[in-house]
């Protein structure tokens, strides 16, 4: 994945793995790692390849061992994208699946962990899910947001963000490339009233490199991982 602009890495679907559970939060099926009794949780909105791909149960499963209460709904309803599907390709999967939804759809699962003791919350988006992040920021229902290899997104989309809010971009992402991070943050340097933010362009990345990774590949490995932890930090 590394150096790519595109996917070049489809990841393993595997309703098995991780060390969490599906339950049921806001209504929605959702991938749950880490206790209950936490302070805070996060809600972790996947990309295209759901809740069942392995590197992402992987990467909630590293937050909710940072002390998080970590909860990952299925915002795809059991119907993440594959790429094998010659009658479904990406262009056709994605009016089923419109990014503008995804923050209608998040926010009853928000409001569950508040009922449920959870008085401060973060989320973060990848990839299809990051204009939902950018959405669900410009309310109170969070404390913090971020975006890593957000797609969809464009400056406009982050006037009147309300949470802090950290954006992570690839050098070599040719769906959101360099330069529109860059308008992203000087949208984010003008906001009045100010707001903290961290944006940051990664070297020799492309598009989905947080997730999209070969783990058998070190460099792509030791990529992802600073990447998570600057987004735990």
């Amino acid at each position: 994945m590394a150096g790519s602009g595109v996917h070049s890495y489809h990841p393993i679907l595997n309703a098995s793995s991780g060390t969490g559970y599906v339950t049921t939060v806001g209504g929605l099926n959702s991938y749950v790692s880490g206790s209950h009794l936490a302070l805070f949780a996060v809600v972790l909105m996947s990309d295209i390849f759901g809740i069942e791909a392995q590197n992402f149960r992987n990467l909630a499963d590293k937050v909710a061992a940072s002390g998080y209460y970590v909860v990952a709904p299925d915002l795809l309803n059991n119907d993440p994208f594959d790429h094998n599907d010659v009658n479904r390709p990406l262009d056709v999967w994605s009016q089923d699946h419109p990014p503008e939804n995804v923050s209608a759809d998040v926010k009853p699962v928000i409001q569950d962990l508040k009922r449920r003791g959870f008085s401060k919350i973060g989320i973060a988006g990848f990839c299809w899910s990051g204009l939902g992040a950018a959405d669900i920021a410009k309310t109170k229902l969070v404390k913090a947001a971020v975006l890593s290899h957000p797609s969809f997104v464009q400056g406009n989309n982050f006037r009147g963000i309300k949470a802090p809010v950290a954006i992570y971009g690839g050098q070599n992402d040719t769906q959101t490339p360099p330069s529109r991070i860059i308008e992203i943050e000087r949208v984010l340097r003008d906001a009045r009233p100010e707001v903290a933010y961290e944006v940051k362009i990664f070297p020799n990345v492309g598009h989905g490199w947080t997730l999209l990774y070969d783990p058998n590949d070190p460099e792509a490995v030791k990529a992802a991982d600073k990447a998570h932890r600057m987004m735990i930090n």
